[in-house]
């Protein structure tokens, strides 16, 4: 029943609501994100669980920057768990480390681009580089896969355009700011459909609040997961 292009976000306060999240929604979902804020309350514990318990593929969205050395060693450690996804930023030299850490383990590493929280006058505020923010993102993928990333973080709005670099034969696009039809935005700034991501050569979705808010968890991982089989979900190329 599940579709493990589908990633659902934990984003919930701590392990047990987390597990009791992915009890209520069973086997219609193969695929946990669990991320930074739940870092606190048992994340890698639930982490662990899920994958060694349950069967479920995990992607421990930690987005590690720092020295070299520092991200190498954290993600030595993190990859012990020999959890699916790690996340990193995606400046170059913290992606080498980050896949010296992860050697010889089946960890992937998917260094985050820019956040699809931001627009450009975050980006103004932050004094990065000017210029179009799709262009930037395009760009940062580009580099992050020369550094070695197994894939990227990217917007559904920038997936065609990485899908499209030579540099990303063979690597991962995963698209967080993914929302059903009808569902809020909340605090995405740079959204699409689950169909429409896909469609635009995306191997994964995240989708948090529009199912672990829904009045029936299940169902809407579901409604998603049948939307991602759907034609509109095909790609234009095949």
């Amino acid at each position: 029943m599940s579709d493990d292009r589908l990633i659902v976000a934990l984003d919930v306060p701590n392990a047990l609501q987390g597990l009791n999240l992915a009890s209520e929604i069973g086997d219609a979902v193969s695929f946990y994100k669990i991320g930074l804020g739940m870092l606190t309350g048992g994340g890698l514990a639930l982490a662990n669980e899920l994958k060694q318990e349950h069967g479920k593929r995990i992607f421990l969205d930690m987005k590690l920057f720092d020295i070299g050395a520092t991200v190498e060693n954290a993600v030595r450690g993190l990859a012990q768990y020999d959890l699916d996804f790690l996340t990193v930023h995606g400046d170059p030299h913290v992606v080498r480390a980050a896949k010296e850490g992860a050697s010889g383990k089946v960890t992937q590493i998917l260094a985050v681009t820019i956040l699809t929280s931001l627009d450009r006058k975050d980006l103004d505020d932050g004094l990065i580089l000017p210029g179009d923010i799709a262009d930037l993102v395009v760009q940062r993928a580009a580099r992050a896969f020369a550094a070695g990333a197994d894939g990227v973080i990217a917007s559904p709005n920038e997936a065609a355009a990485i899908r499209a670099l030579p540099e990303a034969e063979g690597k991962l696009i995963v698209t967080p700011g993914v929302r059903p039809a009808g569902s809020a935005n909340d605090d995405q700034k740079r959204i699409a459909t689950p169909a429409s991501a896909i469609a635009a050569g995306a191997d994964h979705i995240v989708v948090g609040r529009p199912v672990w808010r829904a009045e029936n968890p299940r169902a809407a991982a579901l409604a998603i997961a049948a939307e991602l089989r759907a034609p509109q979900a095909d790609r234009p190329n095949g």
